[in-house]
């Protein structure tokens, strides 16, 4: 992969806390789904704790009401859970039954907020090296805990799955939006082989100067044999940084970083804009255009 183009580091270099890109507060989670009947899905709930304690998931597994495949089922992990749960609705769900019918993995939190802005600014954020206190330059928060938590989806949340129904490892496909974006982006830079489709939407291109970007060096030697898909989505009324207003071509950092990955042999990109919308519609619709995909 190339270096990281001028305009792309200059972009970024600009980004600086800002409210605007911050997740509301205190918007409480939308569990309506939950109490419907007569979906196509049937939901589990379980919960586990990290590692070192501090952190407290919630996994919500939907299963669809039909067979698993003989290989099993193929598998839809979805950060950010609380709010993805809340993304989806019973028609999407007849339509995911009736295609892929993949299990459907919402990774959250044990909390009745939408987004557990603690949590996922630790989970979500890669370490930078030399650096002995890791803070996120957005909230001040602690950061760099993304490496500790694909281990844990990895080695405790995968199992859990695989024990309430059969799963396709080969068919694993990984969304997250924002923050969640930006850790989709860095299973795919450092660990490629463990999911065979990578959903990055609106993800913090910009966060500690474009440190994601440079994760992306000597990918293609990580990637052995395998040929993983990146989906990049992003809105067409977003800004290219939490600072910046939209204006320009704010969209160019992100077609910037998709051009140079097209060029990684093995690595299957595609770009999606998605016009008129802004960051935060941006979760719902990313999501509900990855379930359209894999409900054909």
């Amino acid at each position: 992969m190339s270096k990281m183009p001028l305009y792309l580091a200059m972009a970024l270099a600009l980004a600086a806390p800002a409210a605007l890109a911050q997740p509301v507060r205190d918007q409480k989670m939308d569990t309506s789904l939950l109490q419907r009947q007569n979906l196509a899905y049937r939901f589990s709930q379980h919960d586990l704790d990290s590692a070192d304690g501090q952190r407290h998931y919630r996994l919500w597994i939907g299963q669809p009401n039909r067979p698993a495949p003989a290989a099993g089922y193929p598998v839809l992990w979805m950060l950010d859970g609380n709010a993805a749960l809340g993304a989806l609705d019973s028609e999407q769900l007849g339509k995911l039954a009736a295609g892929q019918a993949p299990l459907l993995v919402a990774v959250g939190y044990q909390t009745d907020q939408r987004i557990e802005r603690a949590g996922r600014t630790y989970d979500y954020t890669p370490a930078l090296p030399g650096q002995a206190e890791q803070r996120d330059p957005l909230t001040g928060q602690p950061s760099g805990g993304v490496e500790a938590f694909f281990d844990l989806l990895s080695q405790r949340m995968r199992p859990m799955v695989a024990a309430v129904a059969p799963i396709d490892l080969q068919r694993q496909t990984l969304w997250g939006h924002s923050y969640g974006g930006l850790a989709v982006l860095h299973a795919l830079f450092t660990r490629p082989a463990e999911f065979s489709d990578y959903a990055a939407a609106s993800p913090s291109l910009w966060w500690h100067d474009g440190a994601i970007v440079r994760e992306a060096q000597g990918l293609q030697q990580r990637l052995g044999g395998g040929r993983p898909k990146l989906l990049l989505m992003r809105g067409g009324d977003e800004s290219s940084n939490p600072r910046a207003a939209v204006k320009g071509d704010a969209e160019r950092p992100a077609r910037e970083l998709v051009a140079d990955l097209a060029k990684v042999p093995g690595l299957q990109v595609r770009f999606e804009r998605f016009d008129g919308l802004g960051h935060g519609p941006m979760l719902p619709a990313s999501l509900k255009s990855v379930i359209e995909g894999m409900s054909r």
